[in-house]
């Protein structure tokens, strides 16, 4: 009991630390409001060492420079994200990560549709049931705090899934003899499927917050720079491919589940990237559609 009394006490003081740092401070990541009727969450378990609270990796918001890069430059491979990087965390109250709760009685934001998807009773109501059946899947996928609140990371976790054999059931993405890289903005997934075989993904992405959301539409890529870096934020971009202006894919050492989304970009793994990498080349169409949840 110590022990989480006095765990308890230090996410308590973490979390307020964090949510007084100001906006524009070099060095501050404030936690953001998430979606849904219960204001502001927060992620609910302390970070680690290599996994700080995470709210959003700048992108290339303008064109970049396009140049041919050397072969010396080609040959250094980006570094991985170190380990944690992409732990699955929830967001939650804070009075519920700061109580160290076991089962929640407060119902998520997203409780209709992880009520759907468990099928469950669908009411958007929190019940012992409930909350048990989103516990059990919580600790099945590696979800942090499982105490069963339906939040957006779950509900990320469980649109995952249901994309990862047919990501494009509905047939949104168009269907050509050529790669088709499909970014579904309203289930933040993306893959790449010629004709109608999926050959890269589904995976789960990160895309363009309110003001800076990614643009729908076909594009082409026209320019590939494995080692990039943001000449606005002087911040990695590993494996960028660029379809859209400033607008790319490519790899973040940060978490892709926070309440903002990107500046534009499609951010993806550092290793989804690096696969993606391997597939899409100078010239592949890209086709977005959708829009981001709470944009």
């Amino acid at each position: 009991m110590t022990r989480r009394r006095t765990a308890s006490r230090g996410l308590a003081v973490l979390l307020a630390l964090v949510a007084a740092l100001p906006v524009g401070v070099a060095g501050a990541v404030p936690v953001p409001p998430a979606p849904g009727p219960l204001g502001e969450l927060v992620p609910g378990v302390a970070p680690g060492p290599a996994q700080p609270w995470s709210v959003d990796t700048p992108d290339q918001a303008l064109p970049p420079a396009v140049y041919t890069p050397s072969a010396d430059e080609e040959a250094v491979e980006p570094r991985s994200a170190v380990p944690g990087t992409y732990a699955l965390v929830e967001y939650v109250p804070l009075g519920e990560a700061v109580a160290w709760v076991s089962c929640t009685r407060k119902a998520g934001p997203y409780q209709r549709q992880v009520e759907r998807w468990l099928g469950l009773r669908v009411d958007g109501r929190q019940s012992t049931a409930d909350c048990r059946a989103i516990r059990a899947f919580q600790v099945r996928q590696g979800i942090e705090p499982a105490i069963g609140f339906a939040g957006p990371v779950t509900w990320s976790r469980m649109r995952y899934l249901s994309a990862r054999t047919n990501p494009n059931a509905a047939g949104m993405c168009p269907v050509r003899n050529h790669p088709v890289a499909c970014v579904d903005l309203s289930r933040q997934l993306m893959w790449v499927q010629k004709g109608r075989t999926v050959v890269f993904g589904a995976v789960p992405i990160r895309s363009g917050r309110t003001g800076y959301r990614t643009r729908a539409g076909w594009h082409t890529i026209y320019w590939r720079h494995k080692n990039h870096w943001s000449t606005l934020y002087n911040t990695p971009m590993p494996y960028s491919q660029f379809f859209s202006g400033g607008q790319a894919f490519h790899g973040v050492y940060g978490s892709l589940h926070t309440a903002v989304g990107s500046m534009g970009c499609v951010n993806l793994t550092v290793g989804d990237a690096r696969r993606l990498w391997g597939v899409l080349k100078k010239g592949d169409r890209v086709f977005v559609w959708g829009r981001r949840p709470g944009t």
